[in-house]
């Protein structure tokens, strides 16, 4: 019997919302980890799309179905409700225009998954405070001048956008970097989580 593939834990949060078979298109895929997990442990009919190189060469490495391109441009190729789910992990926060892409994932998709790292949290706050700099924490990792985020976005405000869109949020997980989940509402774990989870439905 083969054993199961490990994946990071808050990649495992969302593999854990993904049915068995479905079809997935997993937006910024990076080097393909949760792709080739869901494809090789969930048997989903997977696609990819990352912006570099670097990361479609490791992907195809893998043997998984990923094209170059970006969330701004290329997601108005795809039909309506050509996927089950679509996945953009820690991605939102670095595309130009982030409510013109949450709402292509949702027509594009039956359901969204949307992780954001969280720069509510309190470390980042009391960094900008304290130090001021833009903050360097375990989930915001870069200086401020080679990091790929643009839109930094607390909890809260990805919160206001899915109402003002009139989005369907079918679950929220606030967790921390290590995939552990907090069981906290929505004003405590813009506080006190590293990065958040949103399945979605329009």
């Amino acid at each position: 019997m083969n054993k199961a593939r490990s994946i990071r834990p808050d990649l495992q949060l969302i593999a854990d919302l993904v049915a068995p078979g479905t079809r997935v298109l997993d937006i910024g895929c990076a080097d393909g980890e949760l792709l080739d997990h869901l494809v090789h442990e969930k048997g989903i009919n997977g696609r990819g799309i990352e912006i570099s190189q670097d990361g479609v060469n490791r992907c195809v490495a893998r043997g998984l179905s990923v094209i170059q391109g970006d969330a701004d441009n290329d997601l108005a190729e795809y039909p309506d409700q050509s996927f089950d789910t679509v996945i953009l992990s820690r991605t939102l926060q670095a595309v130009r225009q982030p409510r013109t892409v949450l709402l292509e994932l949702l027509r594009i998709g039956k359901r969204a998954i949307v992780t954001i790292p969280n720069f509510g949290q309190w470390h980042v706050r009391m960094s900008l405070l304290t130090r001021g700099r833009m903050p360097v924490t375990k989930a915001l990792h870069r200086t401020w001048y080679n990091t790929e985020n643009i839109h930094f976005c607390t909890i809260l405000d990805l919160h206001d956008l899915i109402e003002a869109e009139d989005i369907n949020l079918l679950e929220f997980v606030p967790h921390q970097k290590d995939g552990r989940r907090l069981k906290m509402g929505l004003k405590r774990a813009n506080l006190f989580a590293d990065q958040a989870l949103y399945l979605l439905e329009k």
